[in-house]
């Protein structure tokens, strides 16, 4: 049991942080705190992803719908996704740095896939399909030289501007959030605050950390929109509201 113990422990701290806390319990080692603290964040992160954008999906299926979510925002957010995740693993840091990328972007797929079939776009959604397959293969199986995917992380910045800044026009134009889940896009926002406080402290990869301060921007502004725009009807709901509304009567 003792070794069991010591085996979980050491997978969320060195042996060193080990030693200071159950041999000289010295549990005010400041650098064994924070690296604790990150190796925790970052799983919880990971754990957190397998669902984040499961309401979203639920959200598309539910309502046959993929009203006022910008397919250019989601395709470039999966992009962006892609990206940092082979950039990641590639690179060969830990799995608790990066690991959400891994569920974020089959869910991301998802909903790209659903928005496309429920937009009347069948063949598309399934070539896209095979298509990111394909594309994840070359990035992950050695095929990518190194120097491109430092290249293509360096575009990660301004593809996830763009890609969220789309989404936040859309929302803007219809007056609405449409079909976005407001539970997504609040976990989305406080994973890339966490990720920026994991990432200075797992990788101290400046690109990686501007990235997700930058990140952590656009889904700032995706949440305050879902915030400003809370209790305002979609374009679907509006229409539905004034087709039940009874006509008035014309008075001779």
């Amino acid at each position: 049991m003792t070794d069991l113990i010591r085996k979980g422990a050491l997978f969320l701290m060195s042996q060193k942080c080990y030693d200071n806390y159950f041999l000289e319990h010295d549990f005010l080692d400041i650098p064994c705190f924070k690296a604790l603290l990150s190796k925790g964040l970052g799983l919880a992160i990971i754990a957190g992803s397998v669902l984040v954008k499961v309401p979203q999906v639920l959200k598309i299926l539910n309502n046959k719908s993929g009203e006022g979510i910008n397919i250019l925002g989601v395709m470039l957010d999966l992009l962006a996704i892609t990206f940092h995740m082979s950039y990641s693993f590639m690179n060969g840091y830990p799995f608790s740095a990066w690991g959400d990328s891994t569920f974020l972007a089959f869910q991301t797929v998802a909903i790209a896939v659903l928005v496309l079939y429920f937009s009347g776009r069948k063949v598309q959604s399934v070539i896209f399909l095979l298509a990111y397959a394909v594309f994840l293969y070359v990035l992950n199986s050695g095929l990518t030289p190194m120097k491109a995917l430092i290249t293509i992380q360096s575009c990660n910045i301004p593809i996830l501007l763009v890609g969220k800044l789309s989404q936040a026009f859309t929302n803007y134009k219809a007056g609405s959030t449409g079909q976005l889940s407001a539970a997504t896009c609040f976990m989305m926002f406080a994973g890339s605050v966490a990720r920026i406080f994991t990432s200075i402290q797992e990788t101290g990869d400046q690109m990686m950390i501007i990235t997700f301060c930058f990140s952590t921007f656009a889904n700032g502004v995706i949440v305050a929109q879902l915030l400003y725009y809370w209790n305002k009807p979609s374009g679907a709901q509006d229409a539905k509201a004034k087709a039940k509304k009874p006509k008035s009567k014309k008075v001779d």
